[in-house]
Order: C-alpha cells, then sequence, then structure tokens
C-alpha cells in the first residue's frame, strides 16, 4: 500500500471510530480524550507506521488522537492545538493524485484552526486547562470572528460556474438558495472532496444520507461526486431539517452534528434556537454554522432568510 493510502486509511479509521460513538448532549473531555488514547493504541496499524520516518510517525499518530477527540469535543479553543499538524499532513495527502480528495476536504477547514487560534489567544490562560471544559466563544462572538475572517476571500473559482446551476435546485425544493454555499464551507465548491469519515461531493454528504434520498453510492457511480444529483440531495436534506426544526440554524447544525444531537440538546436545555444550544454543541458545529452565515453574508450581501412562521412545526403535546 502506498504511504498516501495509507495515511488516508489512518484518517478514515480514526474518523469512522468517532462517527460510531453515540452524540451526547454533554461531554466529558477526559473521557473523550482517553478513547481516543485507547482507541489510538488497539486501531493504529502497525505496519503502516513502520512505512513511516519516526519523526513522521508521532507527528501522524499525534494528529490522529487528537483529530478524534477535537472533533467531536465540546472546546473549540482546543482545535487550535490541531492547526500546525494539519498543515504537515496536508501536503502529505496533496502530493499523490488518489489522496487529493482528503487534501480537498481538509484544505476547506484550516480556517477552523485559525479561527479557534483566535479565540485561545483571547481566552485569559487560567482558563486553558487541557482536558476541561472552558468557556466557550458566544454563538455572536463566532459570527463577528467569521465575517472578519471571510471579508478579503474572493470566490472559489468554480463557484462562478456552479452556482447558477445550483441555485435553481435548491430553489426547486423551496428553501433559501442562499444556502448552497454550504458547498463552500464543506468543499470549497471541489465535486471530487472527500472525507476520512466517508462523506464527499460538494455537500460532503454520507452514504446512507446521499441513499436516503436517491442518489448511487456504488463505486463505479457515485452520484455525491456530480455536482446536480449532490445539491439535489442536499436540498431534501436541508428541506426535512428545516420543516423538523423551523429554525435555519438549528438545521445546519444537525446537517453538521447530526438530527439526534441536536434534539436531545434542545430538550436538555429546555431550549428552542440555535444560540441557546451553540456553546454545547460539538466545536466543529460551533463553528461550522457561523461559518455558513458568514460565507453567505459575504457571497450574498444579506443573511439567510428567516424561517417563515407560517411552516414552523407545532410541538407536540
Amino acid at each position: 500500500m502506498k504511504l498516501c493510502c495509507q495515511i488516508a486509511t489512518l484518517f478514515t479509521l480514526a474518523a469512522v471510530s468517532l462517527a460510531q460513538q453515540p452524540p451526547a448532549a454533554e461531554l466529558d473531555v477526559n473521557q473523550v480524550i482517553g478513547a481516543a488514547q485507547e482507541w489510538a493504541n488497539e486501531n493504529l496499524d502497525e505496519d503502516v507506521l513502520r512505512a513511516l520516518p519516526e519523526v513522521d510517525r508521532q507527528q501522524v499518530e499525534k494528529f490522529l488522537k487528537d483529530f478524534q477527540s477535537q472533533l467531536r469535543g465540546e472546546n473549540v479553543v482546543d482545535v487550535a492545538a490541531l492547526k500546525d499538524a494539519a498543515k504537515i499532513v496536508l501536503p502529505l495527502l496533496a502530493a499523490r493524485e488518489e489522496t487529493t480528495p482528503y487534501a480537498a476536504w481538509l484544505r476547506t477547514r484550516l480556517d477552523y484552526f485559525e479561527v479557534a487560534e483566535e479565540f485561545r489567544k483571547a481566552t485569559p490562560p487560567a482558563k486553558l486547562v487541557r482536558g476541561q471544559v472552558t468557556v466557550n466563544p458566544s454563538s455572536a462572538a463566532e459570527r463577528t470572528t467569521w465575517d472578519k475572517k471571510l471579508k478579503p476571500t474572493d470566490w472559489p473559482k468554480a463557484a462562478k460556474e456552479l452556482v447558477p446551476v445550483l441555485k435553481p435546485i435548491f430553489a426547486k425544493e423551496n428553501i433559501p438558495t442562499e444556502l448552497v454555499w454550504i458547498a463552500e464551507v464543506e468543499s470549497g465548491f471541489n465535486p471530487k472532496a472527500r472525507s476520512p469519515v466517508g462523506a464527499a461531493g460538494l455537500f460532503q454528504l454520507m452514504p446512507d444520507t446521499a441513499k436516503r434520498f436517491g442518489l448511487r453510492t456504488w463505486w463505479l457511480s457515485d452520484q455525491r461526486y456530480q455536482p446536480e444529483p449532490s445539491a439535489s440531495a442536499a436540498a431534501k436534506y436541508l428541506k426535512q431539517l428545516g420543516k423538523k426544526f423551523g429554525d435555519w440554524r438549528l438545521a445546519l447544525a444537525a446537517y453538521n452534528a447530526g438530527e439526534g444531537t441536536v434534539e436531545r440538546l434542545l430538550e436538555k436545555l429546555n431550549a428552542k434556537s440555535f444560540d441557546a444550544i451553540a456553546t454545547r454543541l460539538p466545536a466543529e458545529t460551533q463553528m461550522f454554522v457561523p461559518k455558513v452565515e458568514a460565507t453567505v453574508l459575504r457571497r450574498e450581501g444579506r443573511e439567510i432568510p428567516k424561517y417563515p412562521k407560517t411552516q414552523i412545526p407545532k410541538k407536540q403535546t
């Protein structure tokens, strides 16, 4: 097995192990980190690791352990610890054709580490105790930071061709066409992007989600890599989430973290809005939602429309 495929396999093993864990409304960070260490010791392929020089092997091991614990961890500032490791791994993935889809996926997430670093610097040192839940930035602070972060950026090259094609697909499902910009956040408008956990395409759809909305996912014809079918499935899924939660921010959170995670937090906190649960969501989701909002504001010059009050589902009694 080539080195690039070996690294991609390690990514996949770590992320799949995480995805198989049931989502929780609250996270014991010490338990998560401990589980990551235990998983790594039991599951890392020693043959793959021996193919790496000693220094590289240590870097990959550390990145994989942190990747698992921080992706679903509750502390946004802890994500900053992955910044340097991600920059080391990215060239390894980008250097070989077969792993460029993973590089595309990772490249669109480098700014997560940068934003987390900004919040880390703004947090008093006394509160930065690794393994303990810190005070996460508010959703308002996240939005402000992402607005500043995205202002200097230009449209991805592919967006100029794809956005006019994708918007009618979203309009057909009667959802805001501005949501097509999820593709920039998820894949940088690279239809070949693939995550280590198996999400693929412009909108990073998991196989089960894609099948649920009528896409083929077998290896000779995986429609997730085709822009229009991928957009159709994503739009249908977002429409379903919008109907379920009656709020586009909550729908975006569910798109990223899973419906169950959002439902449990809303129930536990007796909450009705994204802002009320934001700091208790997985760190990735805490950044994903305001990043989508900031991207829409930057590209469209307006915010994502409010969910129509007449369509908000009534709570079952």
